[in-house]
């Protein structure tokens, strides 16, 4: 999504432009919930970052760095509040929740806020470093941070789906993980959902990411293409944000794809 000052603008399947004044705004959200209830939330999320996101141009910009993230936080408990209440009020929206994983670029930086086990990865492009920004939400995920298993452990293990925190459900409290990083020419992020990890390793990942792409082919295509040439037992969303250089000059090369 573009964020002007009058509107905010969806974004075409792959594409560029120009930062100049205008903000950009990445998500992927990926609902859970029986029959249609789960698509139903992540659409609840995505609407709600369009209304409740743009109240951060109030922000001077001296305070930026301080005050987007608590914007970003109280985003996603709007969110969560929404969702608690439809799922009391509604038979068919019981239970449903969404995961959220969102980026926000403003001053050359990537703020971003994550629930749940969708991902936001980060190749810088000078010195060719990869690595995840979000933090899975489950308890195999903490077994994994903390060294108690290894990747391939927790691509099989039993619980891997379970997750311990997201928006609605019946999850009485959220605590979204946030945080900013520097933006510098080359670099290049990755948003997905839960079924490109379930099927790539991250180091699968980030030769996809660091490979150009084929023919008129996207990055994203190619990353998708990969996950449903090994099976594809999940809905797989890949959003690529390259950053092309200086605010003044260029701005975020998009492409995203699903399956």
């Amino acid at each position: 999504m573009r964020l002007t000052e009058l509107e905010v603008q969806l974004l075409g399947k792959a594409g560029d432009s120009p930062l100049g004044c205008d903000q950009f705004v990445f998500a992927v959200s990926d609902g859970m919930g029986g029959a249609l209830a789960g698509e139903y939330a992540s659409r609840i999320a995505i609407d709600k970052i369009t209304r409740l996101l743009p109240l951060w141009r109030a922000i001077p910009v001296s305070d930026r760095a301080l005050k987007l993230p608590l914007l970003l936080t109280g985003l996603f408990n709007d969110i969560h509040r929404a969702l608690c209440y439809l799922g009391a009020s509604y038979e068919e929206c019981r239970g449903m929740e969404t995961t959220l994983s969102l980026g926000l670029f403003v001053d050359e930086r990537l703020f971003f806020a994550h629930i749940g086990d969708s991902r936001i990865y980060h190749l810088q492009g000078q010195t060719g470093e990869f690595r995840q920004l979000s933090e899975d939400d489950t308890h195999v995920g903490w077994l994994l941070r903390n060294r108690h298993i290894n990747e391939r452990e927790a691509r099989t293990h039993p619980r891997r789906h379970a997750l311990q925190k997201a928006l609605g459900g019946n999850n009485q409290f959220v605590s979204p993980q946030v945080g900013a990083v520097a933006c510098a020419e080359g670099d290049r992020f990755l948003f997905s959902t839960d079924g490109v990890s379930e099927e790539l390793y991250d180091r699968d990942i980030a030769e996809l990411l660091r490979r150009a792409p084929h023919s008129m082919e996207t990055t994203a295509e190619s990353i998708v293409r990969e996950v449903l040439e090994r099976g594809a037992r999940d809905n797989s969303t890949a959003v690529v944000v390259d950053w092309a250089g200086p605010a003044e000059t260029d701005g975020p090369q998009t492409s995203a794809i699903k399956s």
